[in-house]
Formats: structure tokens, C-alpha cells, sequence
């Protein structure tokens, strides 16, 4: 088996990978390094875990000339700020024993540090593709040296509405330049911008989306509300063999309600993370949670995409996405680099077109686990749980929502007789006078 050693890599590069205890390249860092070495443009088809940050940093990095020209010539972009602090830090671990001038600019914070740092001058740099478009705008940033492209998570880009800055940056760039795509996907979107922008691209495909990497064991359980959900969450986080835990929900809400009612209940080690929560605590966040300060985590989407939390041993999807490819990126978060992991979902009735549609996309059933026998059913619902009823109105049509099962003969006082109104009678009394309707004649 092929070793980084083999590999056509300056000795400082191999020097880093040593101490980071890194011996053997992944199929697409093998594959793409070599391309990229030759100057092809590659578009690699890669998912979560299969190693494509270091399939392109590997190679660039080993072509990497010392220079003091101000203006970066290798140019980075991917879709979130906390990717952006990933792969500057993947750089930084990769080059003690090289000078590479990085530095990674994202938006929620002051644009001034930023721009003097880019002032200073750069080889790389990484962005997300929002505040690389500002400091281009603002002649902060120049494009004409770049020599090298790499759109990361380029498919996740595009839904989060980047289209625009997107197409403004690649304008400002020079037209002869090696581009490297990575995309977990190929939808209509990344098809249409790479025939515009893209000539010549060689494709290499790994683990290709809706195909989970054999090294996760999934389980599902049947849970029909939000607070069995818990009821069965805390008796799984009790678990030995859990060291490191993702949990996955559906929105903001629901994480910080998750998160308050683990806490009543005892948990500790406990984390909690969504798009809201302000720049610094989400990186405070994640340190605590990778340096293992808090067991678990409990996370929206945002983490789903990209992130490299080493040593995950389970992923929870306390909520099913609403997307099915979603579902292979959250479970891709563990049983990464031939290590085992563990994906457990709970499904509730209303999911099961949602699990279909999984277990067709990955071409396999996810197997149904028994309930423990501590578990209990919660009678308690949320508001979004409460079965809606429809009454019919006193025209006969069934559009009157009354909300809830639990109706009850109004309280004495609350109960009223309907009186005729006698408006003419409320006028005289109001104007202490006869009151003469405009129609009276």
C-alpha cells in the first residue's frame, strides 16, 4: 500500500505529516494528487470523510514556491465560517517547516483586522465566497495573481444562495488558472456554472453521494414525539461505548429546548450549537467540544457539511432532515478514516416517507432496533404536536380548526345571552338628544 513517503512531496511537507501521524493517503488524496501535480482541473465527487481537504492542500502545498509578491496566487472558498478556520488550521499544522503566508476571512466579524492582514500580504487564501466578494468589491483584495482555484463543497455553496458572488469573483480572475472543484454531489446547478465557467475538468469519484461508507452501523427506533424522543435520548447518552456523541435536530428551537431539558435532567457534558448563536461562542463551542470539554453536542444542519470532528463515535438524528442528502453528511461525521461509527435515527410516524426515500437513496434498509425497557411514552406534546380537528361552522363547512382534543362547558361567569343591538337607542343616550339617522327622511 502506498505511503505518503512514496509520494512526490517536498521533505518539510512529509516532515508535518509525520508528526501529525499521518502515513497512508485515502483513495482521492492518492488520485487527485497526481493530477494536480500534472495541472489538470479536477472535479472531485468526494463525501464527507473520505479525506478531500488534504487531496487538495497535498498537492498544492507541494508545489508551492516561496515568494514575496503581496497578492495570494492559490485562492480557497468554501460555504461556512467555521470551514474557513478548519482548513487555515489544516494549513498551519501542514507548514511549520515551510513559509506559507495563509490567513482565512469569513463575515460576523470587523472587516478592518482582516484587511490589513490581507494588506500584508498573502499566498493563500481562504474564504467564504460573501466576504472574499467584499474585499474584492472594495479593491481590498486583487485577483490577478491567482494561479490556483479550489471550490469546496461547491453543490452547498449554491443552496446557500452564493450563486452571485460566486460568478463575480471567477469574472475578476484570470481566465488561465488550475481549478479544483469538490462537491458531494452533482445537481442542475453545478452542472450549468461548471459549463459556463469550468473547460476541461477530469472527474474523480469516491464514495459517491446516497452510498454510506461501510464503516457506519445504522439503527432506527420508532419514537412518536419530541419528549419519548428524550426519554430515549437520555437513556442511549448513558452508554459506555459513547465518547463523543452528535446530536442532529431540526432547528434552532428545538436545539436549545433539547438542550435545557437534557440539562434538568442530569446530563452533563452537554453543548449545543446552531446559525444564531454569534461567531466567537461557535468556535468556543466547537474547541470544547474537540477537545472533548463537552461529550456531546447538539447541533443544526450547520455542522453537517464539511467539518472534520475527529473521533466521533455516534451520530443521533434526533430529527430526520428535511433533505435527503443531508442525512449521508450528518452521519458522515462519524466512522470517518476506517474508523467504526455509529448512526442511530429516531423516525416518528410521520417520517416514514422520509426514511423510504433514504433507504432508497443509499440502495439499503436501515434496520429497526427494540425499545430499551426503561423507555417510557411521553403524553406531553408540543404545540406543532397537538392534533389539529376540524369542526364544521354553523354554515355546514368543515373549515372551522379548533386546536387540541379537550373541550369543556364554559365557566358560569363566562357564559353569555345574545342581545339585539339597538343602535338608534346608544346614539340618543351618547348625544343626550334626538338622534336623526342620514337616511331619515
Amino acid at each position: 500500500m502506498m505511503e505518503f513517503r512514496d509520494m512526490k512531496m517536498p521533505k518539510a511537507l512529509i516532515r508535518a505529516l509525520d508528526d501529525m501521524e499521518l502515513k497512508q493517503p485515502s483513495p482521492i488524496q492518492e488520485q487527485v494528487f497526481s493530477m494536480v501535480k500534472a495541472g489538470r482541473n479536477v472535479n472531485g465527487i468526494a463525501q464527507t470523510g473520505t479525506g478531500k481537504t488534504l487531496a487538495y492542500l497535498l498537492p498544492i502545498l507541494s508545489l508551492h514556491q516561496f515568494s514575496n509578491v503581496r497578492n495570494p496566487s492559490v485562492m480557497i472558498l468554501v460555504p461556512t465560517r467555521e470551514l474557513v478556520r478548519q482548513v487555515e488550521e489544516e494549513i498551519v499544522r501542514l507548514t511549520p517547516y515551510m513559509t506559507v503566508r495563509v490567513f482565512g476571512i469569513f463575515g460576523g466579524v470587523n472587516t478592518k483586522p482582516q484587511a490589513e492582514k490581507i494588506m500584508e500580504g498573502l499566498d493563500i487564501i481562504v474564504g467564504t465566497p460573501g466576504r472574499v466578494a467584499d474585499f474584492v468589491n472594495t479593491g481590498v483584495l486583487a485577483l490577478k495573481n491567482i494561479k490556483r482555484l479550489v471550490i469546496d463543497e461547491f453543490d452547498e455553496m449554491l443552496n446557500q444562495g452564493f450563486r452571485a458572488q460566486l460568478k463575480m469573483i471567477l469574472d475578476k480572475m484570470p481566465e488561465r488558472r488550475q481549478n479544483l472543484l469538490f462537491s458531494a454531489t452533482i445537481n442542475p446547478e453545478v452542472e450549468e456554472m461548471m459549463e459556463e465557467y469550468f473547460e476541461m475538468m477530469d472527474q474523480v469519484e469516491v464514495a459517491p453521494a446516497g452510498k454510506p461508507l461501510e464503516t457506519i452501523h445504522q439503527v432506527k427506533y420508532e419514537v412518536p414525539n419530541f419528549y419519548s424522543k428524550v426519554n430515549l435520548l437520555e437513556i442511549i447518552l448513558k452508554a459506555p461505548e459513547i465518547t463523543r456523541a452528535l446530536v442532529f435536530v431540526g432547528n434552532k428551537k428545538r436545539a436549545e429546548l433539547l438542550y435545557d431539558t437534557l440539562i434538568e435532567s442530569g446530563i452533563d457534558n452537554l453543548s449545543y450549537m446552531h446559525a444564531n448563536k454569534n461567531q466567537n461562542r461557535r468556535f468556543e463551542t466547537l474547541d470544547d467540544f474537540e477537545l472533548g470539554n463537552s461529550r456531546i453536542m447538539i447541533a443544526t444542519d450547520l455542522l453537517a457539511r464539511g467539518l472534520d470532528i475527529k473521533d466521533v463515535s455516534h451520530v443521533i438524528n434526533f430529527d430526520l432532515p428535511e433533505i435527503e442528502e443531508s442525512y449521508i453528511h450528518r452521519i458522515g461525521r462519524t466512522g470517518r478514516f476506517g474508523k467504526k461509527g455509529v448512526a442511530i435515527s429516531f423516525v416518528s410516524e410521520n417520517d416514514g416517507e422520509m426514511m423510504n426515500n433514504l433507504e432508497e437513496l443509499m440502495g439499503l434498509r436501515v434496520p429497526s432496533s427494540e425499545l430499551p425497557d426503561s423507555y417510557k411514552v411521553s403524553e406531553t406534546l408540543l404545540s406543532e404536536e397537538i392534533p389539529s380537528i376540524y369542526m364544521p361552522d354553523y354554515l355546514g363547512n368543515h373549515n372551522q380548526k379548533l386546536v387540541g382534543t379537550a373541550f369543556h362547558e364554559k365557566a358560569e361567569h363566562n357564559q353569555k345571552t345574545n342581545v339585539r343591538f339597538d343602535y338608534e337607542a346608544a346614539m340618543k343616550k351618547k348625544y343626550k338628544k334626538q338622534y336623526r339617522p342620514k337616511n331619515a327622511r
